[in-house]
C-alpha cells in the first residue's frame, strides 16, 4: 500500500513538472499525478504475475526434455518442486488477481516478454537459491513460501531485463519499484495454506490519501509567492535562483504542509522532507533544507500559522 512518503514524492515530481512548464495547466499536472499513482498498482500486478510465467517456463522445459531421443531418468521423472510451489499455485489460481489483471490489461503476453521469462528461468536455475530449494529434501507450505520470498528478492526483482522492461513502460516506475516490490513481499508473507489470501489494495484509505496529495499540491501552488518570500528572507545570504530548484520545491511543500495539515506532527513533516531530499536533491541539500525549515518553523509558530490539533503534534 502507498505510504505518505511516496505520496509526497509524487507531489514533488508533479510540482517540479508544473514549475518547469510554461503553460502552467494545473489540471493537467494533477491528472498526470493521479494517473502515475494509479499505475503503481499495475507495477505491483505485473510483479505478482511473474511467478506464474516462471512456472509455465518450468513446465515447458520438463515437457521438452521428455521428448528427447534418449531421455535420461531425470528427464522422464523431473524434480517438480519449483513448478509445484504452493505460492505460485495460489497466485495462478487467484480469482481476484486474474480479474484485476484483466480489467487493467496487465499481462505478459507477447513473444518478447516470453523470451525475457525464458532467460529469467534459465538464470534462476543457475542460482544458489534455486539449487538449495530443489535439493534440500524439505517440503511443505512454509518451505515454499520462504523460497518464493527469497527468489523474488534475489532473482526476480533484480533481473536486469525486467528492470529494462519497466523503465521502457513508464519513466516513473524506477521510483516506484521499491514500493511495488515491498507490496509483493508483504502479500506473499500474508498467504496461508487454505486461507483467504487477498492481494493488497493500492490505498489504505483512498479518500484520505487522494485528498492529501490534491490538497498538498494545490495549496503549495497557491501559497507559492508567500512561501518564496519566506524562503528568500530565511536565506538572506543566498540568491533564490542559486538554490537548487528541487530544494526550493521541497521547502515550499514542507512549509505548506506545516500550515494546512493540523493532524501531522511538525517533527514528522520536517523529517520526511529531509529524508526525501537525500534521494532527490544534491548531497548537501538535507543539511541546508533542515536549517531553513528549522527557521521557518520558528517564524510560522511566532506568526501563529502552525496550528496543530492533539498532544505532541507541535514537536
Amino acid at each position: 500500500m502507498l505510504n505518505r512518503r511516496h505520496l509526497r514524492i509524487k507531489v514533488l515530481q508533479s510540482l517540479y513538472a508544473f514549475f518547469q512548464s510554461s503553460d502552467e495547466e494545473y489540471g493537467k499536472v494533477e491528472k498526470e499525478m493521479l494517473t502515475s499513482l494509479e499505475r503503481i498498482y499495475d507495477l505491483y500486478i505485473y510483479l505478482l504475475l511473474t511467478f506464474g510465467e516462471l512456472k509455465h517456463k518450468a513446465e515447458f522445459r520438463m515437457e521438452e526434455n521428455k521428448k528427447k531421443i534418449r531421455p535420461a531418468e531425470e528427464d522422464l521423472h523431473p524434480n517438480r518442486k519449483f513448478a509445484d510451489n504452493a505460492i505460485t499455485d495460489i497466485l495462478l489460481e487467484h480469482k481476484e488477481l486474474r480479474e484485476i489483471s484483466e480489467k487493467r490489461k496487465v499481462n505478459w503476453i507477447g513473444d518478447e516478454n516470453q523470451e525475457m521469462f525464458r532467460k529469467m528461468y534459465l538464470h534462476i536455475r543457475e542460482s544458489e537459491t534455486y539449487d538449495a530449494y530443489m535439493n534440500n529434501g524439505v517440503a511443505g507450505f512454509e518451505e515454499d513460501r520462504a523460497f518464493a520470498l527469497a527468489l523474488f528478492k534475489t532473482e526476480i526483482a533484480n533481473f536486469p531485463l525486467l528492470y529494462n522492461y519497466f523503465e521502457e513502460k513508464s519513466i516513473h516506475w524506477m521510483d516506484d519499484i521499491d514500493l511495488a516490490c515491498s507490496m509483493v513481499l508483504k502479500t506473499i508473507k500474508t498467504f496461508e495454506e487454505g486461507g483467504e489470501n487477498a492481494v493488497l489494495p493500492l490505498y489504505k484509505d483512498k479518500k484520505d490519501e487522494l485528498s492529501f496529495v490534491k490538497d498538498l499540491m494545490v495549496k503549495t501552488i497557491s501559497f507559492d509567492k508567500e512561501n518564496e518570500q519566506l524562503i528568500d528572507e530565511l536565506t538572506s545570504n543566498w540568491e533564490l535562483d542559486r538554490i537548487a530548484k528541487m530544494d526550493v520545491i521541497l521547502m515550499k511543500m514542507a512549509i505548506t504542509e506545516l500550515q494546512i495539515f493540523n493532524n501531522i506532527p511538525t517533527k514528522v513533516t520536517l523529517n520526511e522532507y529531509i529524508e526525501i531530499s537525500k534521494f532527490y536533491s544534491t548531497p548537501k541539500s538535507n543539511g541546508f533544507i533542515n536549517g531553513v525549515l528549522d527557521k521557518a518553523i520558528d517564524r510560522l509558530n511566532k506568526d501563529g500559522k502552525i496550528l496543530k490539533v492533539g498532544r505532541g503534534l507541535k514537536n
